[in-house]
């Protein structure tokens, strides 16, 4: 698999893993035999927690927060700046630029152009 596949594979896995565990969160239907329940125990006596909803909620909200941000982050990493000035990509890359404009300013002569061109192509 090349690079940019195994990256969209790690990416795929991150959205999916937090869906999942977003998901997770919503639970099933009480045999209550109404749609919400407001009685005693509401929220520490519910089925599905065992009185546990309280404090595992918040941690699973946090993970899921930590996981769309990191792979927010992953996605910009890779797919966005990333080849932005890549020479792959059609860029000529910062370190040319930066020689372009140095040479147009006339702080390196062309003699000096010529020659780090050369190196920054190999």
């Amino acid at each position: 698999m090349s690079k940019n596949a195994l990256r969209l594979a790690g990416a795929a896995a991150i959205l999916l893993i937090s869906t999942y565990v977003t998901l997770a969160q919503a639970g099933g239907e009480t045999d209550r035999g109404f749609r919400y329940y407001h009685g005693p125990g509401m929220m520490w006596g519910g089925d599905q927690w065992g009185g546990f909803g309280m404090v595992l909620g918040p941690i699973f909200m946090i993970l899921v927060l930590i996981g769309v941000v990191a792979g927010t982050v992953y996605l910009l990493k890779v797919f966005g700046t990333a080849a932005a000035g890549s020479k792959e990509n059609g860029g000529d890359g910062k370190a040319l630029n930066i020689l372009k404009e140095r040479y147009a300013r006339g702080e390196i002569d062309s003699k000096e152009f010529e020659e780090r061109k050369r190196l920054l192509a190999d």
